[in-house]
């Protein structure tokens, strides 16, 4: 056992350590547009959404699964969320989102399995003979299935390991791939007040799209009946996940028995957009109300141009939480949760959750 303790260690620290050595401002703005599956830099949960997913070292349940897969080695029963997202309200894009956690038992860690869809609405089908659509519609459909398992190593060290599968398709075309997350967080201080938190996310083999919709029928050259048509199936070039290295730290200022305010920290190194540092500020009253800040910054966002900013979002997030405790000592009751996310274009992203702990 103190040799997993060591390696968890060292692979925080040395993280910790050589990640910044890296030029991290100017990001990665030349492999931008090259990554697919860019739904998995989504975070659908609304109360780690609210601080700009700023708690990789102190998320703490299932919304873990986004921002730090050990985080959700809290959970201490069965915890369920429902979410909903409006995605940039205005484009008529939504998000469906649902997990499950649950305590395996004492010393035998958390199983989590949650599933995130993505609605466009209907699509009218056009071709090259109808431009203008009259041929019916169709649904693209966006689904990430996650199943997670996390464990207490000790009283300071958690760690866990996520796998999903990602889901694209058209009425005529499809891809289906596989990922993996990974993380760890480190709690110490007399009142475990300060944390840590390294998570890898999105590491996996190239996606590919196949299907009907890459094919189309041909005339033999030199030959111009019906009965020399074949098919012709064109070949869709692979394209990579977008990984994602996240390193935080956070702290807790504890005020009497009822006031708690974090301040965390995050930097993530993106494989193929920009990195990003976030700030986040977060207070808590005991079991019944949260309120949360948050900014996000990355290389050109305070550019009026959308090209230099290189992302539709602004910053500032902010996030509000009301708890009904049923029992303040076995930690269980209901919570719902909404968060803001701003935007230009678009009237900002709308999330919220509802959270039962039994």
């Amino acid at each position: 056992m103190k040799k997993i303790y060591g390696i968890l260690l060292a692979i925080f620290f040395i993280g910790l350590v050589t990640l910044p050595s890296v030029d991290v401002t100017a990001g990665n703005k030349d492999r931008s547009g090259q990554a697919g599956a860019s739904e998995l830099l989504i975070n659908p949960w609304a109360r780690s959404s609210g601080w700009g997913g700023v708690g990789t070292s102190c998320t703490q349940g299932l919304e873990g699964l986004f921002t730090n897969i050990a985080g959700t080695a809290f959970v201490t029963g069965t915890e369920i969320i429902f979410s909903y997202t409006n995605w940039l309200s205005g484009s008529g894009v939504s998000l469906y989102s649902f997990g499950l956690s649950q305590k395996l038992g004492k010393n035998s860690g958390v199983l989590t399995a949650s599933f995130m869809s993505m609605n466009f609405g209907e699509i009218d089908i056009t071709t090259v003979n109808s431009p203008e659509g009259g041929l019916g519609t169709f649904k693209p459909n966006y689904l990430n299935i996650s199943l997670g398992y996390a464990k207490a190593f000790s009283n300071s060290i958690y760690g866990g390991l996520n796998v999903k599968i990602i889901s694209e398709s058209i009425s005529d075309a499809s891809a289906l791939g596989i990922a993996i997350d990974a993380g760890i967080q480190y709690v110490t201080g007399e009142k475990e007040q300060i944390k840590f938190g390294v998570a890898l996310k999105n590491v996996g083999p190239p996606m590919k799209f196949s299907g009907d919709g890459l094919s189309f029928r041909g005339v033999i050259p030199g030959h111009g009946n019906d009965n020399d048509l074949f098919t012709v199936e064109q070949r869709s070039a692979d394209f990579e996940l977008p990984a994602t290295l996240r390193i935080g730290a956070s702290y807790d200022f504890h005020i009497g028995d009822l006031n708690t305010i974090t301040l965390a920290g995050n930097f993530n190194s993106n494989s193929f957009t920009k990195d990003q540092f976030i700030l986040g500020l977060e207070y808590n009253l005991k079991y019944y109300l949260g309120l949360r800040v948050g900014y996000t910054y990355q290389d050109g966002m305070f550019s009026s141009n959308m090209e230099d900013r290189g992302t539709v979002f602004t910053g500032p997030s902010a996030g509000v939480t009301v708890s009904v405790p049923f029992n303040k000592e076995k930690m269980t009751g209901m919570t719902i949760d909404y968060s803001f996310r701003a935007t230009n274009p678009y009237a900002g992203v709308h999330t919220i959750g509802l959270k039962l702990n039994f």
